[in-house]
């Protein structure tokens, strides 16, 4: 029953963002449109602004919650997010490169290559120890000196327009999404997710200790590579196409984990679910609120709805 509802609420976020935006149409007229069979105005509206848009957001906002649900899984800790590996500045680092260059069409290429290396780096720093405590400290250092390049990149812009380009995209939005951005980032975000579910057994068994889950067959070099790629590809492939949102990955399988239980098998398909229906329903939000001349920023969104939720997680794993 609560799997169908949450099924049912994530399709209902998706169905109900067609209506909303600057231009009111009917039920009917969405239908049409849907359909091809709309005026040329309105099937321009539905099929080449808001549908790309909404399907865009769900596919991002499943790739994010399932890469948190794995990586709290995998360090044991409620607390982690898929910006802890550093994937999200290493990425905006490649889009911003891009940006400074005018290079404006290969955005989502040079957001990509700069999670590529990423994974690269964060591989070979945590080379072949078992402890997700390393692996952590080098996502952090991975992601403060990508942040730190972002940083002197903007600082060296050649002038204010193309700063304010800089500053606007990490806001993160999905107000440019098109079918060519879904194409781009849905196979990738697809095939993470599946990386990331396959290893739910393995995070299950991790569960019981590190020595343990070797003891059980669990090979820990080969889980820490799979959640490396697979956390790379949804979280890469997300900024790359929207810009950095954050918090998703982090308090969507916490409330799963509340709901359903803390079982991996279970938690990372349901927090790439329910991560869909969040996001797009947070992007309903950002257009609602967005006034003319002035927009509301889907991650600016995302990270006042999460702060407050980190915040109660640090306080309340400080009282334990």
């Amino acid at each position: 029953m609560k799997f169908t509802i949450l099924i049912i609420c994530t399709l209902s976020c998706v169905i109900f963002s067609l209506f909303i935006g600057t231009v009111d149409l009917s039920f009917i007229d969405v239908l049409k449109a849907l359909l091809g069979r709309g005026t040329d105005t309105n099937n321009i509206i539905i099929r080449e602004l808001r549908l790309p848009r909404s399907l865009t957001g769900a596919v991002i906002g499943a790739g994010l919650g399932a890469s948190g649900a794995a990586l709290q899984g995998y360090t044991r800790n409620p607390l982690a997010a898929p910006g802890i590996l550093g994937f999200t500045a290493c990425a905006a680092l490649g889009a911003v490169i891009a940006l400074y260059f005018g290079f404006y069409k290969w955005i989502p290429l040079a957001a990509l290559s700069g999670t590529a290396i990423g994974a690269f780096l964060i591989l070979k720093i945590s080379g072949n120890r078992k402890s997700a405590s390393t692996l952590i400290l080098a996502g952090v250092g991975v992601s403060a000196l990508a942040t730190a390049l972002t940083g002197l990149t903007m600082n060296f812009s050649p002038n204010p327009w193309a700063l304010s380009e800089m500053v606007y995209w990490l806001m993160g939005s999905l107000s440019d999404s098109q079918f060519v951005d879904l194409l781009i980032c849905a196979p990738l975000t697809i095939i993470g997710i599946i990386m990331l579910t396959l290893i739910g057994p393995d995070l299950k068994t991790l569960s019981l200790g590190e020595e343990t889950a070797v003891s059980l067959g669990v090979s820990l070099g080969r889980l820490r590579a799979i959640l490396i790629i697979g956390t790379a590809l949804c979280v890469g492939s997300g900024v790359a196409i929207a810009g950095a949102i954050g918090f998703i990955g982090l308090f969507i399988p916490h409330i799963i984990r509340l709901i359903f239980g803390s079982d991996p098998i279970k938690l990372i398909p349901l927090s790439a679910i329910s991560g869909a229906g969040f996001l797009v329903f947070a992007d309903i939000i950002s257009r609602y609120l967005t006034g003319p001349g002035t927009q509301l920023y889907l991650g600016i969104l995302t990270s006042l709805i999460g702060v407050p939720f980190f915040l109660y997680l640090a306080i309340k794993e400080t009282k334990v």
